[in-house]
């Protein structure tokens, strides 16, 4: 490519990373969030009201509301990232068409550390420095650690994260949404715990850890927040009624 083409390609750069792992981060803790958030919210309401249609109603909110608020929250998040990444590659950009020598010897630094000799080194920098997009293209991956994995779009983080919301939140709401009665307050906490555990097995089975231990944890830290908010709308409900 042209060296005039440089101006695009900080934007090829991080577009390229479409599917990379910040899109995965957003729709794990969209899941867990979504989840957590609404087995909460569903279990303060029912807590403090023994009527299915209004525990439906907050649920559908939450999910609503969580939703939309998670996926606005990556979007932003994501493109502030990128901006700065984008800024800073420009800087690179400007660096190697203003001083070339001091960038060839920049870039040879680098593959001395790899173990190159000095002359090997700078027989790469040369020759990487006639094509300027591939210069560009080692200065940021060894000086700013970029690749083309290293982040997501902003509009493919807020989606992920928005599916991965609706998918966390729906879960406490369903025996709600499937008109199940009196049971639907066991059948919420049944389901919620029981995906509480295997979101917890699942993120640990990414890092690598015991599956069973990761479980219960979440099932925990979830189970925990939902018994406290029950407790507080149970609290508030008597409260009113009283």
């Amino acid at each position: 490519m042209a060296s005039n083409g440089s101006d695009d390609r900080p934007r090829r750069i991080l577009d390229a990373g479409i599917l990379g792992d910040g899109n995965l981060r957003a729709a794990i803790l969209g899941v867990n969030d979504g989840l957590v958030s609404n087995f909460s919210l569903v279990m303060g309401v029912a807590g403090g009201i023994d009527d299915p249609k209004w525990v439906l109603l907050a649920g559908i909110a939450g999910l609503l509301a969580g939703a939309f608020s998670m996926a606005a929250g990556e979007y932003v998040s994501v493109a502030g990232q990128r901006d700065v990444y984008r800024n800073r590659i420009r800087t690179l950009a400007a660096s190697l068409r203003a001083s070339k020598y001091e960038e060839i010897l920049r870039i040879a630094a680098i593959y001395e550390s790899k173990g190159l000799t000095t002359l090997e080194s700078m027989e790469v920098a040369k020759r990487l420095m006639e094509n300027p997009d591939a210069a560009l293209d080692t200065v940021v991956r060894e000086e700013l650690g970029l690749s083309e994995d290293t982040l997501g779009s902003p509009l493919g983080a807020a989606s992920s994260s928005f599916v991965a919301f609706i998918i966390g939140a729906i879960v406490p709401i369903l025996p709600y949404l499937l008109g199940a009665g009196s049971l639907a307050f066991t059948l919420s906490a049944a389901l919620s715990a029981l995906a509480l555990v295997i979101v917890g097995a699942l993120v640990a089975a990414g890092s690598g850890r015991n599956l069973a231990w990761g479980g219960a944890k979440m099932l925990m830290a979830g189970g925990g927040a939902a018994a406290v908010t029950f407790g507080i709308g149970n609290l508030v409900g008597i409260a009113i009624a009283g």
